[in-house]
């Protein structure tokens, strides 16, 4: 009688993860913030065991989560349809959108086309504890800029009836 083996079957692919940061203003930008996002990002999926090449890196620099419509999502979500990214790693669900509305859609797109989405900030489960603090944060972050968006036109309404601002503004923004 002779013993029959399975045959070995190879090893599957390696699963391709991406990253997306993003950071709204330009004084963010110029200042390079989003550099520490990135970095913290990569070392998170590095010790997940994914190398994430350059290409794989998606980022809207100086670019408002307030929409839907930010190049590098674009990008990312053109991938994310072809079925070419398995993993995407982002600092927080803020960074992803700003807009609650706008992260349910996301997410629930690139979980349909059979993509993880890890927050690095804190790991979002399956459990339905999870989804609602997935929830309660994407409503924060709203709340959250319309109450800065409030206080900027405050502050700058405030300025304009004391005179210290001009009504118009260099375009270029290099003159105060």
């Amino acid at each position: 009688m002779t013993t029959r083996f399975p045959r070995s079957l190879p090893p599957p692919p390696p699963l391709q993860a991406a990253i997306y940061a993003r950071v709204s203003s330009d004084q963010q930008a110029e200042r390079h913030t989003i550099d520490s996002q990135i970095s913290d990002l990569k070392a998170h999926a590095a010790q997940d065991g994914h190398a994430v090449p350059d290409e794989y890196l998606f980022i809207d620099n100086g670019v408002s989560g307030t929409g839907l419509v930010r190049p590098a999502l674009e990008r990312l979500r053109d991938l994310i349809a072809l079925s070419a990214i398995d993993i995407v790693y982002v600092h927080a669900p803020d960074r992803l959108a700003r807009s609650y509305a706008h992260q349910v859609i996301l997410i629930e797109e690139f979980t349909q086309a059979g993509v993880q989405v890890i927050f690095h900030n804190r790991p979002i489960g399956d459990t339905p504890e999870d989804t609602l603090l997935l929830q309660l944060q994407g409503m924060f972050a709203e709340y959250e800029r319309t109450r800065l968006l409030e206080r900027s036109r405050r502050g700058k309404r405030h300025r304009a009836q004391e005179g210290s601002v001009s009504a118009r503004r260099c375009p270029d923004r290099c003159c105060k």
